[in-house]
């Protein structure tokens, strides 16, 4: 009896030997951030775990009033006040210049994803009506992550519960503002007059004092003008003066990317309108401690880049 046993445990080991131990393990899990949201837009950092995510990833929310209401739980199987979508390609509208060619991710990879700015986006599988609809100002959301399984990984655990308030993005920040919080740009190229630079030029820009160039000083106020439209402030107020300094630099390329210089009695009348907008004494006012953080409109960024 007891060789009978042994033989039958001898086996069963030995069965287990020869399935890989793998093909039970699941997907770590991934980490979520709220970067910054918009009044319709929410936009979230997702990092992978150490096994990555080859299949893509999973993000589910809805408003954090119905999450608290249902005792803090997810639909495994979706649902009608539950956004879900499966992030599995490429994506081709919100690229953030190029960084983000697909939604599958290496071991630690982080991405950035546009909650409520999908509609239009690609890469995206079984996403339901809610999930490629604009989210809704003003109202706190609850969200989550998982990576996918396969044949042979399951799919990690759901990541830790995230909120975040959708708020106010008409509004303008000062070029002081911009020069100190880099993270916080909305686009990473801009154009003055007709040259073209990258962000860390800009930043060069902001950071070079004036000493009576008025190119500078237009230009300083006008990366703020600019960074303040691209993160959807309404331009209405201010837009024929945009273009008015766009004119006025030319293709001259500001210091220290370059040697270009105009004296001050010229730039000087559109250096106080485009401050007065970037302070909120006109246009739609300043943000004051609303956080920056969003991206701007696909619009937007063919125009200021």
């Amino acid at each position: 009896m007891f060789r009978r046993y042994t033989s039958i445990v001898f086996a069963a080991l030995l069965a287990l030997a020869a399935f890989p131990l793998g093909a039970f393990a699941a997907y770590d899990t991934p980490e979520v951030a709220s970067i910054g949201t918009g009044n319709a837009k929410w936009i979230v950092d997702v990092t992978a775990g150490p096994s990555g995510a080859p299949n893509g990833f999973t993000v589910w929310w809805m408003k954090k009033s119905t999450f608290d209401a249902i005792g803090g739980t997810w639909f495994p199987t979706g649902n009608s006040v539950q956004a879900a979508v499966y992030f599995t390609g490429v994506p081709t509208l919100n690229t953030w210049d190029g960084t983000l060619t697909s939604f599958v991710l290496a071991p630690n990879q982080t991405i950035k994803i546009e909650i409520g700015d999908l509609f239009d986006e690609t890469g995206l599988t079984n996403a339901n009506t809610l999930a490629l609809s604009e989210l809704e100002s003003g109202v706190e959301y609850v969200f989550c992550a998982w990576a996918l399984g396969d044949g042979s990984v399951s799919a990690s655990a759901y990541s830790v519960a995230v909120t975040g308030t959708t708020g106010q993005t008409n509004c303008t920040y000062t070029q002081g503002y911009w020069k100190n919080h880099p993270g916080d740009w909305p686009v990473l190229s801009l154009t003055l007059g007709t040259v073209n630079y990258n962000q860390a030029e800009l930043l060069s820009i902001l950071g070079q004092p004036a000493m009576g160039n008025g190119l500078l000083t237009l230009a300083h106020q006008l990366i703020a003008t600019k960074l303040n439209i691209a993160f959807g402030a309404d331009p209405t107020a201010i837009s024929a003066d945009v273009a008015a300094a766009d004119a006025l630099i030319g293709g001259l390329v500001c210091p220290p990317v370059g040697a270009g210089s105009l004296p001050t009695a010229t730039t000087s009348p559109l250096v106080q309108t485009l401050d007065d907008w970037n302070n909120g004494i006109t246009g739609p006012g300043h943000c004051g401690s609303t956080p920056a953080r969003t991206s701007t409109w696909g619009g937007v960024k063919s125009i200021y880049r």
